[in-house]
């Protein structure tokens, strides 16, 4: 009975590990597809820049990405190297219990055959049915005979199915050892693209480092656009908040006229209290609610890219003791890549901003997204407009190999503007 216990026990611990050893296996090579993905989208702007005449800060950023995956790729190795060899160690477990177990049928077998051969009858199996007193005696002798066959059979079945087990947990394990010998390979590849990334950021770093003066001026530069967009985007969603608070006062003044009118020709009828201002539609309310349910699942507002400065301050790449303040995040991207909406909703504001390229605002329900430095746009103020369709293509430096999306993401609560961090909202 213990025996029995104990090889039930084993059964359920086995495959519980297997089956969770299998959802982090899984989970790990997920991973490491989306990051072999980000590597990928990163090389890319690197063999692209590579063909510029200069290299920019942007590239040593995009450099600092690529270094940055490749070592939470190797950790990922890692893991899965670990998680092979405690598959291995499970595995190998299995298969000494395993044995455990056929020795034991094995010698129960035989004893088996040494009862049956020792309580046999001199006149054979049916001689000794025969030699039977009684009919019923008869029938008793047969189904003994019947039941010892029977057991035999069973012993000989369970031994051939578990070392038909065995034979699948030994090519299991050459699998797994196979397996973490690739990823062994892998990961001394990933060593030494990383040895190769930080040489080139080496080099990249040494340059600016030298005109550090420049560095400065473009900065103080680049500042001035920045306050310049932000007022301007401002300006745009204050505009059009009170342009909405200025329709919904109209359309409030004229009902309220309807139902004094109403009331005056009808003494009875009670007059209804003003609609709290800045209250939302149920279409807009919707809206609202849809969007906030897709927080970490929006797609990207650029097809391919790297995210090479993020949301609120950044530190600057060369420059010590220097930051920069971002209200939204900036993705490094293919020339002139095309910008997409991220998710359904209505175009308010297309600005052009002199030095800063284009500027497209979509609204969805009480949030905005804002999507800057576009070189063309292809839509209009008021346009109803689908997630992943086309708004415009973004601006490109002749100097450079790449084009920056500014992306930003505003809610709205009545008056009240905030910046949230778009990395929270987009899908990695």
């Amino acid at each position: 009975m213990n025996n029995a216990i104990r090889l039930l026990l084993f059964v359920f611990v086995a495959f519980s590990f297997r089956s969770f050893g299998q959802s982090t296996s899984e989970k790990l090579k997920r991973e490491q597809a989306r990051l072999e993905r980000k590597i990928s989208d990163t090389k890319l702007l690197l063999s692209k820049s590579q063909s510029a005449t200069a290299s920019s800060l942007n590239e040593l950023k995009v450099i600092e990405n690529q270094i940055a995956y490749r070592e939470q790729l190797l950790k990922n190795y890692d893991n899965q190297i670990r998680g092979a060899e405690l598959t291995v160690q499970s595995k190998e477990q299995q298969i000494a219990l395993l044995n455990e177990k056929i020795n034991r049928l094995k010698r129960q077998y035989a004893e088996l055959l040494i009862y049956a051969y020792k309580h046999r009858n001199k006149y054979g199996k049916m001689m000794y049915v025969f030699s039977s007193g009684s009919y019923f005696e008869a029938v008793k002798r047969s189904k003994y005979l019947e039941r010892i066959s029977e057991i035999q059979q069973k012993q000989f079945l369970a031994i051939q199915q578990n070392q038909a087990l065995i034979k699948e947990e030994i090519e299991a394990i050459e699998k797994e050892k196979e397996y973490k010998v690739a990823v062994i390979r892998q990961k001394s590849e990933e060593k030494a693209a990383i040895e190769s990334d930080r040489k080139k950021q080496e080099l990249v770093y040494q340059k600016f480092k030298e005109e550090e003066s420049v560095l400065l001026s473009l900065l103080a530069e680049e500042q001035k656009k920045k306050e310049i967009l932000k007022n301007r985007i401002n300006a745009a969603i204050r505009k059009e908040i009170a342009a909405a608070e200025a329709r919904r006062k109209a359309a409030e003044a004229k009902r309220l006229a309807a139902e004094a009118e109403k009331a005056k020709n009808s003494p009875d009828v009670v007059a209804t209290k003003p609609a709290p201002a800045f209250s939302e539609t149920k279409e807009a309310a919707k809206l609202s609610a849809s969007f906030e349910g897709n927080k970490g699942k929006l797609p990207w507002p650029v097809d391919k890219g790297s995210i090479t400065e993020k949301f609120g301050k950044n530190p600057h790449p060369t420059l010590k003791n220097v930051t920069t303040n971002n209200r939204g995040i900036d993705i490094s991207s293919p020339k002139n890549a095309q910008v997409r909406c991220v998710f359904e909703g209505e175009v308010t504001s297309v600005l052009n901003i002199p030095g800063a390229g284009k500027v497209v605002i979509i609204k969805h329900g009480n949030y905005r997204t804002v999507y800057s430095n576009l070189q063309d746009t292809y839509v209009t103020s008021g346009m109803k407009i689908g997630t992943k369709k086309v708004i415009g293509s973004l601006l490109s430096d002749s100097k450079q190999n790449m084009s920056i999306a500014h992306f930003e993401i505003h809610h709205v609560v009545g008056s009240s503007v905030t910046c949230l961090n778009p990395s929270l909202w987009v899908k990695h």
